[in-house]
């Protein structure tokens, strides 16, 4: 089974990502920063993270630089999920190893559709 680690620090919004995520056949955990989510990595290194960028402690963006330095930190598929809708942000979050970037609101549709373009569905 494919595992994700969702971080955002709206528990609604973790919520309603796991519930797609598990209904697809995920194994999800959260984390609400990113301080907390590199040490989950540090762990165990999920399959697939969906990322907020506005978060207390480390937000999503600095979460994506030091996940990608991490051993098999290349390996997860890395997902923007945020309200940051600029293309300044968009291209910033590409250039630090975003693998895909989608904006909130969103909708299962959109998120499946992430997934698939992916080859993750």
């Amino acid at each position: 089974m494919k595992t994700c680690l969702i971080i955002d620090d709206s528990r609604v919004i973790r919520k309603i990502i796991r519930q797609i995520l598990e209904s697809l056949g995920y194994i999800c955990k959260e984390a609400i920063d990113g301080k907390i989510a590199l040490a989950d990595c540090a762990e165990t290194m999920p399959d697939l993270v969906i990322l907020d960028w506005n978060m207390p402690v480390m937000n999503g963006y600095d979460f994506l630089i030091a996940l990608r330095q991490m051993q098999d930190g290349d390996l997860p598929v890395v997902i923007f999920c945020t309200t940051e809708s600029s293309t300044a942000s968009i291209e910033k979050a590409m250039l630090g190893g975003v693998n895909e970037y989608m904006v909130k609101p969103f909708d299962a549709d959109l998120l499946k559709s992430k997934l698939t373009k992916l080859g993750l569905l």
